[in-house]
């Protein structure tokens, strides 16, 4: 028997509204509404931030002492180069001027007597120098490299040539008595000397020993002053090829032909100033090279 007609519609329609009303409702729930929803956190609790910054403060002195550096002093700036400086230093090469060499000049790599020698240059040689000197040595500038001279061979004038035999006189002495027993280059270079400085108070020649001496083929020339002293002995030194001069000792320093390009040496100590030279120059020959 079928129901009434109400009855079938009312059995329709309710689950329609119901189905409507669920749909609805989860359309809401997915798509938002117009008005933006913010979430705001809930307050922090007073002991909760007293808490993260104790730790901040903690984590900021550990830091700290983690990377702790050691203070970094300033470097007191260099001095300007002067006239006097370390060995240990490179000085600048800064030309002040020029000088010449007063002999024969060794220019070294170092400022040492034992250093290399990069060229040994002629009396009368103008050289650029600067104002830097350590342990007597002069820092130069030699085709554009720093190089090092004896700085008590630089004059500022340039020295007068006196080259050649004739510039060198072989006149006789008023002392001529000293040359019996010596060879033609002894004799050459006590004339040669006695001339050119009068302030040589005396000459020594051969005398009954060993050695040059023995063999008439060396001159002492006592002298003084030991400026003057030096002058004679550099003179001779310039001029040995003239002279026929083979070795030149002055006040316990050396110099010799063979072994010219190392300059003045050290000798040992004598024991006395005679036999150190100190008062005397002392000029070994080879005997003869040329008549007078």
């Amino acid at each position: 028997m079928r129901p009434a007609f109400a009855v079938r519609a009312a059995r329709i329609a309710v689950p329609a509204v119901v189905i409507t009303g669920l749909g609805v409702g989860v359309a809401g729930a997915v798509i938002p509404g117009d008005t933006p929803q913010v979430a705001y956190p809930a307050p922090a609790s007073t002991a909760s931030l007293e808490s993260s910054s104790l730790e901040t403060t903690a984590r900021k002195q550990e830091l700290s002492r983690g990377t702790a550096r050691t203070p970094v002093k300033t470097p007191s700036p260099k001095t300007s180069a002067s006239d006097t400086i370390s060995p240990l230093e490179t000085p600048k090469l800064k030309v002040i001027g020029s000088k010449y060499a007063t002999t024969e000049l060794n220019i070294r790599a170092e400022a040492k007597e034992d250093a290399s020698v990069v060229k040994v240059v002629d009396a009368g040689t103008k050289l650029s120098v600067t104002a830097t000197i350590t342990d007597g040595f002069r820092y130069i500038a030699y085709h554009s490299k720093g190089r090092w001279v004896k700085d008590e061979y630089l004059a500022d004038k340039k020295p007068s040539s006196s080259s050649g035999s004739g510039a060198i006189s072989t006149a006789p002495c008023p002392s001529s008595s000293v040359e019996s027993g010596l060879t033609p280059d002894a004799i050459r270079v006590h004339r040669a000397l006695c001339h050119r400085y009068p302030q040589i108070t005396s000459f020594l020649g051969r005398r009954t020993s060993s050695g040059y001496h023995g063999e008439g083929r060396a001159l002492d020339c006592m002298i003084s002053d030991s400026t003057v002293g030096w002058e004679i002995a550099k003179w001779v030194r310039a001029h040995a090829k003239e002279l026929g001069a083979m070795e030149v000792i002055y006040r316990q320093q050396i110099w010799t032909v063979q072994r010219s390009s190392e300059g003045w040496r050290p000798m040992e100590d004598r024991g006395s100033p005679t036999a150190n030279h100190m008062d005397h120059v002392h000029v070994s020959v080879y005997g003869n090279s040329g008549t007078l």
